[in-house]
């Protein structure tokens, strides 16, 4: 067996083309309707520089808007609460992202400042109120967090069934905020059988092996071996880790993908596999509250389109 590789390149063209036919029939009935997002950075690194430029340069290519409110690494936690309350109260934003990690001189509060979103701006999905309705299984009121949703989106899109999680054995591997612990609740409400690991889990080679679909968002190189996989599983890796060669910076997943795919049915690449999909999300939840907040009639329409 050999596992069919599930290019996220190709799925987040469909999703983004879908958002762009989306944009332009709205405007053929409301013609200033506009669909805009904005990042907030702080700092200057030049891997989140290359993370904001590919968001607003997607954003762009359908007819979407994007805007780079870019702050000093000298700014402090009030006046960055102050930029996103401006943001919160400006009538042309649909969507707010902070873009992490800070790269700032004084201590600042991540969780503290990205629960100052506005939650029906945060197309992130990572405000509390967000992420408690996404544990409570309240969907239809929920803005999923864009990476565990493009992972949704992989496998109803690869395995051609929206239903496909429904009884399925799901292992995470991670329970970061913002893919391992919402992904596990967004795969439990489509009814997998979900378990997370994470560092203080004993035998998780044995729980992996169990999972017809695997999650994997560690952070650490090639981290899953091949006999960690059970054959035929979809397995969905989420790791960005920069090579041991400081000139190629070659990017690495935290599955040996050679190895894993002999023995998986559905593998996700490292690159072109879950990032392009999370940036196709990010620009497709900005739209769904776009025309949430700008069409006439959808503002008091409390569920959202997923």
């Amino acid at each position: 067996m050999v596992a069919e590789i599930v290019s996220g390149l190709e799925y987040s063209k469909k999703v983004l083309t879908e958002v762009g036919e989306a944009i332009a029939k709205t405007r053929e009935h409301h013609p200033h309707f506009e669909s805009v997002l904005a990042i907030v950075q702080v700092g200057n690194r030049s891997d989140s520089n290359v993370y904001i430029n590919a968001k607003l340069k997607k954003a762009k290519e359908i007819g979407a808007n994007g805007k780079l409110i870019k702050l000093p690494d000298t700014i402090t936690q009030g006046d960055l609460k102050r930029e996103i309350m401006a943001l919160n109260h400006d009538n042309n934003v649909d969507g707010i992202i902070v873009q992490l990690p800070l790269d700032c001189k004084h201590d600042i509060d991540s969780d503290y400042i990205i629960d100052l979103i506005d939650p029906l701006k945060d197309v992130d999905g990572l405000t509390r109120i967000n992420a408690g309705r996404l544990a409570r299984g309240e969907l239809q009121r929920t803005i999923f967090p864009c990476t565990p949703y493009g992972c949704l989106y992989l496998v109803q899109q690869a395995t051609g069934n929206p239903n496909f999680v429904s009884g399925k054995e799901v292992v995470v591997l991670g329970r970061s905020k913002i893919v391992g612990s919402p992904a596990a609740a967004l795969f439990l409400w489509y009814h997998g059988t979900v378990t997370i690991c994470h560092s203080k889990t004993p035998n998780i080679k044995e729980k992996c092996l169990r999972a017809d679909i695997l999650i994997v968002a560690i952070g650490r190189k090639h981290y899953v071996k091949a006999d960690w996989i059970k054959p035929g599983a979809f397995v969905i890796d989420c790791g960005i880790n920069v090579g041991d060669d400081p000139t190629s910076r070659k990017i690495y997943g935290d599955v040996d993908t050679e190895a894993a795919k002999e023995v998986a049915g559905y593998l996700t690449p490292v690159p072109g596999g879950v990032g392009p999909m999370t940036v196709a999300m990010l620009i497709r939840n900005t739209y769904e509250q776009a025309k949430r907040r700008r069409l006439p009639g959808k503002e008091s329409n409390e569920e959202f389109d997923h």
